[in-house]
């Protein structure tokens, strides 16, 4: 039997415990990638998050199904339905088609996705594969009088509903409703302000790349249509936790709501879980900054992807984390203690049971408190220097690590494992990256890298890092 679990529901705007519509069983809901660029590690961290939050949900003994859309084609480069198809837009940039551009940036996703310890959602649905359901949710709509054609395109009418500003209060529906009016370029075909596309025809995109026939004629799906319908496909009518990052909240999960409930004609999810943004210095992550800043890029400059994870986790979902190499330095150095910590435990003799059971409650019981993560890794030092055996502790950290997905075990048998390095071979390897130093502040770039080589013949991989050269015997 599953154990009470609590989180923050937008929806409601306070902590409400969780009660799935099928006891022990959990349906989920997560908005994917728009694939055409990289996703930085901003994005990578509400991954991070809805991750622990389903590990979480498993720990307390639900059963979870994830599914998962991939936008590739109908995310207009503005929410209000304005500007270029942002596929196209990157089609454009790189002189690829859209579907090369898709396929590309859909797999950097995914590598970057897992490497952080994400484990990969049950269902992934590209938008491009439900292009009937999107024309038959549009189609009841236009029947049941909240949808109107306009233009060519078809909309949804917004003044249809009782209340279209679900996730805020009178004061922020006054400051959405303000922003509508003064930030949102203006389409003539909309009866309100705060309509928004289902369905694009040629009267909007000439060049759209992809198009289909619709009973409206040729063109696309709006951009919030396909969660909705993808959901259904896939989950049902009735949707327990739907995810998404803070900026998803108002247009998008607004809409998705409003065409999901007049659609079905009931409620349709009934838990909201929102995660806050990554910031650096010079304020929130974004594509449009220029240079993206991904866990790949991270993985060259040296860090383990699962060092990104633990500072994440490090944090609460809910709160703004602000992200600079000099805090992930930091933190490298303290996941480096703990898998030193974890390497010296001992094998020996029988888990202790009883002190197991005592430490796993106190950690479901954190992890089901609005997913409290740092209080998780507390819990998970307070096991290390508990007054217990090594083969308890070692059973803890695996425990722990179901939801946590640090690798400590892993981690600590490779560091264990590693054999000595030969010392003539090791005074070559030093000699030789002072050589290269001394080239590279020379400006001898050819004897930098004949060096590189040489070591690579000898077996031994160089990595310049921001905390010096690393290397490693391959």
């Amino acid at each position: 039997m599953a154990e009470k679990f609590e989180f923050y529901n937008s929806l409601t705007r306070k902590i409400d415990e969780f009660v799935p519509n099928e006891p022990g069983k959990v349906s989920m809901y997560t908005c994917g990638p728009t694939v055409y660029h990289f996703a930085h590690i901003g994005n990578i961290r509400t991954y991070i998050m809805q991750d622990a939050l389903i590990k979480a949900l498993e720990y307390a003994g639900y059963e979870v199904k994830r599914v998962m859309n991939i936008t590739d084609v109908g995310h207009l480069s503005s929410d209000a339905d304005t500007g270029e198809d942002k596929m196209l837009a990157g089609a454009k940039r790189e002189h690829k088609s859209v579907m090369e551009i898709a396929k590309f940036y859909t797999d950097a996703f995914f590598k970057d996705f897992e490497a952080v310890g994400n484990k990969k959602p049950d269902v992934i649905e590209p938008a491009t594969n439900c292009i009937p359901e999107f024309i038959h949710m549009i189609e009841v709509l236009l029947e049941k009088g909240y949808a109107y054609q306009a233009g060519g395109n078809v909309y949804f009418d917004t003044s249809k509903l009782d209340d279209y500003y679900v996730f805020s209060s009178a004061i922020e529906k006054e400051q959405l409703e303000v922003g509508v009016r003064d930030d949102v370029e203006e389409d003539v075909n909309k009866k309100n302000k705060t309509d928004f596309v289902l369905w694009f025809t040629k009267s909007k995109f000439e060049d759209q790349a992809l198009k289909w026939d619709s009973p409206w004629g040729v063109g696309y799906p709006g951009w919030h249509i396909e969660c909705s319908c993808i959901s259904m496909k896939h989950l049902g009518e009735k949707l327990d936790i739907h995810c998404g990052g803070v900026d998803n909240m108002f247009p998008h999960h607004t809409n998705e709501i409003a065409q999901s409930e007049s659609y079905l004609g009931h409620k349709w999810c009934g838990y909201w879980f929102h995660s806050n943004h990554l910031n650096d210095r010079a304020g929130k992550m974004s594509k449009s900054k220029g240079a993206v800043l991904t866990v790949s890029v991270l993985k060259e400059k040296g860090y383990d992807p699962l060092v990104y994870r633990f500072f994440c986790l490090q944090s609460h979902y809910r709160k703004p984390l602000e992200f600079s190499f000099e805090v992930l330095d930091n933190t490298a150095a303290v996941y480096n203690k703990l898998v030193k910590r974890v390497a010296e435990l001992k094998a020996e003799g029988a888990v202790d049971e009883k002190v197991k059971a005592e430490f796993e409650a106190k950690f479901r019981e954190a992890v089901s408190d609005d997913l409290n993560t740092s209080m998780a890794i507390t819990i998970l030092y307070d096991a290390l220097k508990a007054d217990t055996n090594d083969a308890t502790k070692l059973a803890l950290v695996e425990s722990f690590d179901r939801v946590l997905s640090l690798d400590l075990i892993g981690h600590a048998k490779a560091l264990s494992e590693e054999a000595p390095v030969d010392p003539e071979l090791l005074e070559f390897i030093n000699s030789k990256i002072q050589e290269r130093a001394e080239a590279k502040k020379a400006k001898d770039f050819a004897t930098a890298d004949a060096i590189r080589q040489e070591l690579l013949d000898k077996g031994v991989e160089i990595k310049d890092t921001r905390e010096g050269v690393k290397w490693q015997l391959i």
